[in-house]
Formats: C-alpha cells, sequence, structure tokens
C-alpha cells in the first residue's frame, strides 16, 4: 500500500509534464511536399489556369494595389441581411467583402462590437472572397471577368436567405457572365457561375474562387491550435500555418509561393481561425485543383479552388456550382453541412488535434448534456460523472488492490529487512507474495494514467470550440473558456479595485477555482499516509499547490472538471477502502504533515 501511494500522484505529475514537453518538443510532422513536377498547372491537361491575383495585373504579375480599377469600398455594393450575417457585396469584382458575424461580439461588454469577418480593400485587414473565369486557349484576358471587372445586379435587390441575387457582365463581344448568390439561414453561400457563348466559335475558360487576407493576421498562437490554411484533398487532410506560407516551395508565378494538389472527388480549402473560418467548397464530386498561395510583393495569402477548363460551343452555356463557407465553426451546423450537403469530412475543419478520437466524442457528449441541462459548466460537472462511472470498474479494482497492498504491508518490510542491499533477493521476494496474494502493485496506476489523456482531450474541446466561448456557469464565472477572473489580490472582489495586469507576475493572482483545485488535491492526497522517504514526502506536500498555481490560468472549464474529478475520486476512493476494511485517518494524516517525522501507519 506504502509504495503504491507513493506514485498515485505523483504518475499524474509526471505523465502530465512527459506529455506538455512531448507535444513542445516534437510537433505533428508537416505534410509531405508534392513534387514539383506534380505541381505545374496549365490548359493543354484539362486543368485551370492560374487566375489572376485580387490586385495582380493579369499580364505583368507585378503586386501593386493600383491595379485596382476604384477603390472597393466606393463600389456601388448589394446588402447582405440575414438572421446571422451583415455585411455587403461590392459589384467591383462581384466580391463577397464585409461580413459581420451578428450572433457573436468581441468581448462579453454590452457595447461590445460583432465579430467582423471579411473586410474591403482599403480598410486595415482586408479579408474578402471573390469569383471569376480564367482564360484558356486564344481567349483574352480581358474576355473574361475578374477582380476588377465591375458587375451590374442584374436580379434581386438584397441578399437575404428568402431573396438570391444575380450579378451580369457582357463583355461586348459574345460572352455573357451571370452569377447567382445565394444563403441559407447559416453561413453557406452557394455561388452558381454561368456563361452564354453568343460568339462564332468555341471558347475554353475555367472558373475559379479565391479567398485573400492581406497580412498576416492576428493569431492566438499557441502550440496545440492551428491556425491558416486547412483543406481536405479527397481522403488527406492538410494544414498550413501562416508562418509557413512565404516558404512554401513551388514558385508558380514571379513573387508567388504556392503548394498546390489535385482533389480528385471530393476537398475543400479555408482559412481557419480559432473560432472563425471562411471555405472554398466545390460541389461534391467535382475535381478542382486546391491553391494554397502567398504573395510577397503584395502581402497576400491567398486560397484558390480552380476548376478544370470548360469547353463552350457556340450557342451554348456552361455553369459552375460552389459553395463559400463564412461564419463562426460551430459544431452542430458544420456536422449539418458533412451529413446534409455531402461536403466530405467538414466536421474536421474544427481543430479535433492528436487525441481526434477522443476530443470528438468527449464534445459530442458535452454538446448533448448541454442540450439537456442549458448550462455548460453544469454539463461539464456531469461529463466528469459519465467519465468517472466509465472508469470506475478500474478504480474499483486499483483501489482494492491498493487496500490489500496495505495489509500486505508488515509482510514487505520483513522481506525488506531479511533481503538487506540485495535488491535481486528484494525484488524475487516481492513479486512472489504479490503473485501469492493475487495483488497488481501496478494496477493502482491505470486509472490515473487514463485520466491524462482525457485531460488533455477535454483541454483542447474547451480551448478550441466555440460552444465553450463566453459561456457563463454561476456567478462570477461567464467565460468557461477563459481563466477564473477573480483574484485573491482583492479578496475576490469584496475589496473596491480591479487587479491590475501584472504580467509574467499574473500567476499569483489565484482565483476561487483554482483555490479549490489546490485543495481538492490535497485532500485527495490526505486518504494515505504521507511515503516515509523525506523527499518524496517534501513532493507529496509541495505538488497540490504547484498544480494550484500552474493550472490557475487554464481555462476555467478545464479546472472546473479537474475539482470535480478530484472530489468524484476521493468519494469513491473512501468508500471503496471503507468496504475492504481501511477506515482512511485523513485529519490524522494532515496533523502528520506538519510533523518532521511523517506518520506511517492510520489503522
Amino acid at each position: 500500500m506504502d509504495d503504491q501511494n507513493k506514485n498515485l500522484i505523483l504518475a499524474t505529475a509526471l505523465s502530465f509534464l512527459v506529455i506538455l514537453v512531448w507535444f513542445i518538443l516534437f510537433p505533428p510532422e508537416e505534410p509531405a511536399q508534392i513534387p514539383q513536377d506534380q505541381m505545374t498547372v496549365g490548359a493543354t491537361n484539362g486543368i485551370a489556369p492560374t487566375p489572376p491575383s485580387p490586385v495582380i495585373g493579369a499580364t505583368d504579375g507585378a503586386a501593386s494595389t493600383a491595379a485596382l480599377a476604384k477603390p472597393a469600398a466606393d463600389a456601388p455594393r448589394v446588402a447582405v441581411k440575414t438572421p446571422r450575417l451583415s455585411g455587403s457585396i461590392s459589384l467591383l469584382g462581384g466580391r463577397i467583402d464585409t461580413l459581420a458575424l451578428s450572433d457573436y461580439q468581441e468581448t462579453q461588454e454590452p457595447d461590445s462590437p460583432t465579430v467582423n469577418l471579411l473586410a474591403p480593400v482599403g480598410s486595415d485587414r482586408p479579408y474578402y472572397a471573390l469569383y471569376g473565369w480564367a482564360p484558356a486557349g486564344d481567349l483574352a484576358n480581358d474576355a473574361v471577368p475578374g477582380p476588377q471587372t465591375e458587375w451590374s445586379l442584374a436580379e434581386g435587390k438584397d441578399l437575404t436567405v428568402e431573396t438570391p441575387i444575380v450579378l451580369a457582365w457582357d463583355n461586348g463581344n459574345g460572352l455573357v457572365f451571370n452569377r447567382k448568390i445565394s444563403i441559407d439561414q447559416n453561413y453557406m453561400f452557394s455561388v452558381t457561375q454561368s456563361v452564354k457563348n453568343n460568339t462564332g466559335a468555341a471558347v475554353r475558360l475555367a472558373p475559379y474562387g479565391i479567398v485573400a487576407r492581406h497580412g498576416e493576421p492576428e493569431q492566438t498562437k499557441f502550440f496545440i491550435l492551428h491556425e491558416g490554411v486547412v483543406r481536405q484533398s479527397d481522403k488527406e487532410l492538410e494544414e498550413i500555418s501562416y508562418g509557413d506560407m512565404p516558404d512554401m516551395t513551388f514558385v508558380e508565378r514571379e513573387g508567388a509561393r504556392a503548394e498546390v494538389a489535385q482533389v480528385e472527388t471530393n476537398g475543400w480549402i479555408g482559412f481557419t481561425d480559432k473560432y472563425w473560418m471562411t471555405t472554398l467548397i466545390p460541389a461534391p464530386g467535382q475535381s478542382f485543383t486546391s491553391v494554397a498561395k502567398y504573395v510577397a510583393q503584395a502581402d497576400i495569402y491567398q486560397v484558390e479552388s480552380r476548376l478544370p477548363v470548360i469547353a463552350v460551343e457556340p450557342g451554348a452555356s456552361a455553369q459552375a456550382d460552389t459553395m463559400l463557407f463564412a461564419g463562426a465553426k460551430e459544431w452542430e451546423e458544420i456536422r449539418d453541412y458533412e451529413n446534409k450537403a455531402g461536403i466530405y469530412r467538414f466536421i474536421d475543419s474544427i481543430d479535433w488535434g492528436w487525441f481526434f478520437f477522443l476530443t470528438k466524442p468527449i464534445f459530442a457528449v458535452l454538446h448533448w448534456l448541454n442540450g439537456l441541462i442549458g448550462n455548460m459548466g453544469w454539463s461539464i460537472i456531469a461529463l466528469t460523472l459519465l467519465i468517472k462511472a466509465l472508469l470506475f470498474p478500474l478504480a474499483y479494482k486499483s483501489y482494492v488492490s491498493m487496500a490489500k497492498m496495505k495489509e500486505l504491508q508488515p509482510q514487505m518490510e520483513k522481506i525488506k529487512e531479511k533481503a538487506g542491499e540485495d535488491r535481486q533477493k528484494l525484488q524475487q521476494e516481492m513479486m512472489a507474495l504479490y503473485k501469492k496474494e493475487k495483488v497488481n502493485p501496478a494496477s493502482g496506476c491505470l486509472p490515473i494514467l487514463l485520466q491524462i489523456p482525457i485531460f488533455f482531450s477535454l483541454y483542447k474541446v474547451i480551448f478550441v470550440t466555440i460552444e465553450l466561448r463566453h459561456a457563463p456557469w454561476l456567478g462570477w464565472i461567464r467565460d468557461l473558456s477563459a481563466p477564473d477572473p477573480s483574484s485573491i489580490f482583492n479578496l475576490f472582489g469584496l475589496l473596491p479595485f480591479a487587479v491590475p495586469d501584472l504580467g509574467i507576475l499574473q500567476i499569483l493572482s489565484l482565483g476561487i477555482l483554482p483555490i479549490f483545485l489546490g485543495i481538492s488535491m490535497y485532500l485527495q492526497q490526505k486518504l494515505n499516509p504521507a511515503p516515509t522517504d523525506p523527499a518524496q514526502a517534501m513532493i507529496f506536500a509541495w505538488m497540490p499547490w504547484v498544480f494550484m498555481f500552474m493550472l490557475g490560468s487554464f481555462a476555467s472549464g478545464l479546472v472546473l472538471y479537474w475539482i470535480a474529478n478530484n472530489t468524484i475520486t476521493f468519494t469513491q476512493q473512501y468508500l471503496i477502502m471503507r468496504s475492504q476494511g481501511y477506515k482512511p485517518d485523513i485529519i490524522g494524516n494532515i496533523v502528520s504533515g506538519f510533523r518532521k517525522k511523517p506518520k506511517t501507519d492510520s489503522k
């Protein structure tokens, strides 16, 4: 029992630190680079030619915002009005370039502005989507619509859930282009591009979609979170960070570096932030060329979906159907787009991490519980109860084994005295005793080791899912994705002043939840006597308070889970130990911790 107890909480700490160090020193491998000779694109093999970048001239490739016909903000606009989105579409290029998320505010303050997702050229951080046609064969660049084309509004007035709009452009030489844009009740735009050939000869051209960001955006920049390009290319999910984009190996044109993937049947590509995403989605089953690009001269980060070249005979028409997701990464909505719209593995646009086999079901259960309870904090506690119930058979076996180890303690001490300095004899005698009494000394650590990946998975869920953003629990906990806002420095709000930002010393500003965490770990320790070894006793004495400070700056939802887990574990272990005839002397163990020589028996 004594040897077993020495390692219970120590296993938790060491496993926690090992996994943390592993994440830092050994991040996921970068995806394999596509050989350059497999990435060449052109019109001769049916693959779409390179579309012009939003601010790049089609002939010289020189990056300059002066190539814009007029500032996008000054061009005529069509309003976007839905219950969840507000913004506008510029008729210059038909850009979807102003978009705010009506359901989300920047902060929890009553006067906080709504989250702005997209912004036009001329703003501080331009971020927008546009569509067009790239010429192929003998078709001239100015014969097709591009980023600077001035469209006219042919049908509709405002883009709403009930009323789509149609943009039109006639090149004056027999080609008439239309673009129909509709939107659902959430965040999905449907874009149908069509062309009518009224010339006397066949033409060849290719539709494309672009999402562009000017300059590197502000990011969370935390190692467990991916922000940047995310794309699905048939069976492969790929992530490219903003910092890696300038170093991409394939030089597609002067000043532009890219990574290109050929998608046969199912795929999508876009930019993902912590909670928001803008993604180009060709129709399911549609082949296309998926491109992640960085234009160095203009400092533009860009993703493209290039559809194959289409040959349009005289008098004929052709069209291409695509989708654009621009909004919040809500699990339920993204899952519905995957299941109902057939967008392959769209749920993986949420960064589930290495433990995806745990994070996905954990969040699904948490979401279901929240639907029943209506409060994420209580749902986390209910989830903890479910997890502990699933692990209870292992926990029971572990605690029974620990109780038996306690009973064997006198015999183990005799074996130690008899073996003396002979470590091999000591090990042999101990193993013989374990075998005779049918005790497994390692079984006590298994439930704790299983808790480690669950802990990290829940941390990932709380950190990346938007459903936890600004989710309240009770009282002072108004955001379970943020640290406990209370502070010991103002007596948890009793003193009439706010605690200033203390920088690196902020770790000392403990809130109520971290203090309860330390207390719960301390009481769990005191179910058993302190180790007889002074060094181990000191480590155990400090461990709850070290964890209290270390986890104090973590999301309050995670700290709440850990407190609930410790409380349930304490109760389980206490009751099982009592059922095995061992009465834990918690008060005695606490008192012994203040003595020079720790108490060795509490029976």
